[in-house]
C-alpha cells in the first residue's frame, strides 16, 4: 500500500463520518475522523452563517453564462469576419466575446448552448440548508465576490429556507466580474459584520484560484490567535471547489495550515463529491460529545485496536499497522468500514 497523507476524499468515507485524516510513519498509520452530525445542544445556538460565491472571470461558465459546444471552424471564420466574435483576455484566461447575433445563430443552428448554472443550484441548497436548520436568525447572507479588480464584493441580501427556492443567482449586477480572486476582504466581511455572534460559519465556493493565498494565510493565522485569546468568537471557514476545473492545490493549504493554535479555522469539500450537506460541519465537533455508550475499532486483521468503554466522542484518534486496508467501527450490533486507501 502506497504512503498515504491528509484527508481521504468525501467518495472514499462512510457515510456515518464527517471526514478520515490519514498520516503514514513508517509501518504505522495514524488516523483521526470524525462523526457525521450537526451541531447539538449548546453548540447548535447562536449561529451567524453566510454563502459566498465567487465572481471572478474564471467562473463565468458556471455560472451559466458561457456558450459551450462546438462551431465548425469555416462557420466562425464567418462570424469574424462579420464581427459577431472577438477575443478578450480576462483573469489570466482567453474568451470569446459575441455578439447577440452570433450567439443566436450558433444556438438556432444547434452548434451551440448556454452552459449549466452549477453555482446557483448549489448555492440555493447550502443557504436553505443554513438558513432552515443552523442560523439564530433564520436567514443566510450570501455575497458575490472577487468583483471588479478581484477584492470587491457585492452583497446579495439575507434570504430564508422559503426564499431560497426561487432565488436567481446569474452573478454580480452592480459590479463587473472580476479581474482576479481575492478572499480575504469576504472573509473579513463576514467575521467583522458578525463579530458579536457567538459562532459564525461561512462558505466559500469556488474554483480554487486565489491571487491572495498568503495574505489569507497571514489573516487566518492573527484570526485564530484571537479565537484562541478569546477576543474573538468562533468562526468556522469552509471552501467549497464548484465547476468543472477546480484547483484543489490552495485550497487543501488552507484546509491544512498550521495556525500556531489549537483553532483550525479552514475546512474544503468539493461539491461533486458531498455525499451529504452535513459534511460542512467535519470540523465542527465538540470532540467531548459523547455519541454511543460503548464502541470498539478494529483493524482488517480482527485485531482489537481500541476499546471505548465509557462512550464514543465525536473526534476519534488511533494508530494501527500500515499493512492493514481498512478498519471498522463497531457500535451496537453495527460495524462500519473505512477503507484508507484505493
Amino acid at each position: 500500500m502506497p504512503p498515504i497523507y491528509g484527508q481521504l476524499p468525501s467518495q472514499m468515507v462512510a457515510k456515518e463520518f464527517g471526514e478520515v485524516n490519514v498520516r503514514q510513519d513508517g509501518d504505522t498509520v495514524h488516523i483521526v475522523f470524525t462523526i457525521s452530525m450537526e451541531p447539538q445542544g449548546e453548540a447548535a445556538e447562536g449561529w451567524q452563517t453566510g454563502v459566498a460565491l465567487d465572481a471572478s472571470a474564471s467562473m463565468y461558465e458556471a455560472y451559466g453564462r458561457c456558450l459551450v459546444g462546438q462551431v465548425p471552424d469555416d462557420v466562425m471564420a464567418q462570424y469574424e469576419r462579420r464581427g459577431w466574435i472577438q477575443r478578450q483576455v480576462q483573469d489570466g484566461q482567453s474568451y470569446l466575446i459575441w455578439r447577440q447575433e452570433g450567439s443566436q445563430d450558433a444556438i438556432q443552428r444547434g452548434y451551440l448552448r448556454y452552459s449549466n448554472n452549477d453555482v446557483q443550484q448549489a448555492a440555493r441548497e447550502f443557504t436553505a440548508y443554513l438558513a432552515g436548520n443552523l442560523d439564530a436568525d433564520g436567514g443566510t447572507t450570501v455575497v458575490y465576490w472577487a468583483c471588479g479588480d478581484g477584492s470587491q464584493y457585492e452583497v446579495v441580501g439575507d434570504f430564508t429556507a422559503e426564499q431560497c427556492k426561487t432565488l436567481e443567482l446569474t452573478g454580480p449586477q452592480r459590479i463587473t466580474f472580476g479581474e482576479g480572486t481575492r478572499l480575504k476582504p469576504v472573509v473579513q466581511y463576514f467575521v467583522d459584520r458578525f463579530a458579536d455572534a457567538k459562532r459564525g460559519i461561512y462558505l466559500f465556493l469556488t474554483d480554487g484560484r486565489l491571487d491572495d493565498l498568503e495574505e489569507v494565510k497571514r489573516y487566518t493565522k492573527r484570526l485564530a490567535q484571537e479565537i484562541e485569546a478569546k477576543k474573538r468568537n468562533y468562526v468556522k471557514c469552509v471552501l467549497i471547489g464548484i465547476g468543472d476545473e477546480i484547483d484543489e492545490s490552495q485550497m487543501e493549504q488552507l484546509d491544512d495550515l498550521d495556525t500556531g493554535t489549537s483553532v483550525d479555522i479552514w475546512d474544503h469539500k468539493i461539491a461533486k463529491q458531498m455525499r451529504s450537506i452535513v459534511e460542512i460541519f467535519a470540523e465542527v465537533v465538540d470532540e467531548n460529545q459523547i455519541v454511543a455508550s460503548t464502541a470498539r475499532i478494529y483493524d482488517s486483521n480482527g485485531k482489537l485496536i481500541k476499546n471505548f468503554t465509557d462512550g464514543l466522542p465525536t473526534k476519534v484518534s488511533f494508530s494501527m499497522s500500515a499493512r492493514c486496508p481498512w478498519f471498522e467501527l463497531e457500535v451496537g450490533d453495527e460495524r462500519i468500514r473505512q477503507a484508507i486507501a484505493n
